[in-house]
């Protein structure tokens, strides 16, 4: 069977999303992609094609994800590390980017063949909460839970992948559900709903006037504001505003730009700069929403990596 670079370059995008989900970073994943093309190129003559060439690349890709991972290797979020943070006592620690759980571009993670069933599952797949939750299961199990429930490999095709038993991946597997699905939460259809895309409207509107009223009106109770690489979070509409008020009143008159990241709703945040109608890059905006509700307002700080990925200058004009 013959294939060439342009062959295992289709599937670039299916495996970045594989190696996302296992490590939790869009950069890593795409050094571990690297990896993967590199490794399949140079073992191309024991290619016999019994698997498809997507399921031998896929099985490439976990192996050097794994090789990469150590037992306790895990990206984190702030509100998985530390209580949430009482505003009058914030500090502005820092973690290494390393440290944190990234977004990705959805562009980057989801292939443009999937039909919309694959498609539908592979964004839910690359949501925060649910990468975050799988940062908690041991590198092997995280490989198992992945190869069965988002790319639906059968038991023995994972066992023969990761030299298991077909007994222990059955096993591994258990294990994996239960504690993903207790750390897996805001849960949000594939698609907008009408509400959804309203409350949207409604966010962008309130950031861009700087209406603190409306914006903390549109969290939940419990939501969560976090800003990696800082290690503070804060929880609730009240400390939010007092946030908004204060520390975080230098981004008013910030402009927002719609991007896809993680599989939810996303914008580019942009800060004024110092010449008139100018603006800098400041945050990549990932918004959690449950129901008519945000529940998670995660705002990346590191936008010299993050921007770039998704394509997006670093200064803007009117």
């Amino acid at each position: 069977m013959h294939v060439d670079v342009a062959d295992l370059e289709a599937h670039r995008a299916s495996l970045t999303g594989h190696c996302y989900r296992m490590l939790g970073s869009a950069a890593d994943a795409d050094d571990a992609v690297q990896e993967t093309i590199v490794r399949a190129w140079r073992s191309l003559d024991r290619f016999e094609g019994r698997a498809s060439l997507r399921t031998w690349l896929h099985r490439i890709a976990t192996n050097v994800c794994l090789d990469t991972l150590s037992d306790g290797a895990r990206r984190m979020r702030p509100f998985e590390e530390r209580p949430a943070t009482a505003v009058e006592h914030a500090t502005l620690d820092t973690r290494e980017r390393t440290h944190w759980l990234e977004p990705i571009p959805d562009a980057r993670a989801l292939p443009a063949d999937a039909d919309p069933f694959q498609l539908a599952v592979l964004r839910q797949s690359i949501r925060l909460a649910f990468v975050a939750a799988l940062q908690h299961l041991p590198p092997r199990q995280r490989a198992v839970l992945l190869l069965t429930e988002v790319l639906g490999w059968s038991a023995a095709e994972v066992a023969e992948s990761l030299e298991m038993t077909v007994a222990a991946v059955n096993s591994s597997l258990q294990r994996a559900r239960a504690t993903v699905a207790a750390r897996n939460g805001y849960a949000s259809p594939a698609a907008l709903e009408e509400e959804q895309a309203d409350l949207l409207e409604r966010y962008v509107a309130a950031f861009q006037s700087y209406d603190v009223d409306a914006l903390v009106s549109l969290l939940r109770d419990d939501a969560a504001f976090s800003m990696p690489p800082y290690t503070l979070w804060l929880q609730g509409p009240e400390p939010v505003r007092a946030w908004l008020e204060g520390p975080g009143a230098a981004c008013r008159g910030s402009r927002l730009v719609p991007v896809a990241a993680s599989g939810s709703p996303a914008f580019a945040q942009y800060r004024r700069g110092e010449a008139d109608g100018t603006y800098e890059a400041w945050a990549l905006i990932v918004l959690e929403l449950a129901g008519d509700r945000i529940a998670g307002w995660n705002s990346f700080l590191d936008t010299e990596t993050l921007f770039p990925m998704f394509g997006l200058p670093l200064r803007i004009a009117d």
